[in-house]
């Protein structure tokens, strides 16, 4: 129960600091914001892996999250303009 909190709060975290670095209009709310940082986090390890910049089963650290989320928050502005 510790180990989800503590995703929890890290993907908070992650996820506030891409949201305040990326200019510009962010999905909104404390769920989402979570999410960001997790996925954020998923998008740095196998990016990370695929360029071998981390050995397999190898996580991202929390500077690379945050780089996914921002990563994926630009994606998602990409995406959604249409």
């Amino acid at each position: 129960m510790t180990t989800i909190l503590g995703v929890l709060i890290i993907g908070l975290v992650v996820g506030l600091l891409a949201r305040v670095i990326t200019p510009g209009p962010n999905p909104r709310g404390i769920i989402v914001t979570i999410v960001i940082g997790i996925v954020g986090a998923v998008i740095a390890t196998y990016g990370g892996q695929a360029l071998h910049l981390y050995q397999p089963g190898e996580a991202a650290g929390f500077i690379g999250s945050v780089i996914g989320a921002i990563v994926l928050l630009v994606l998602l502005r990409l995406f959604s303009r249409g």
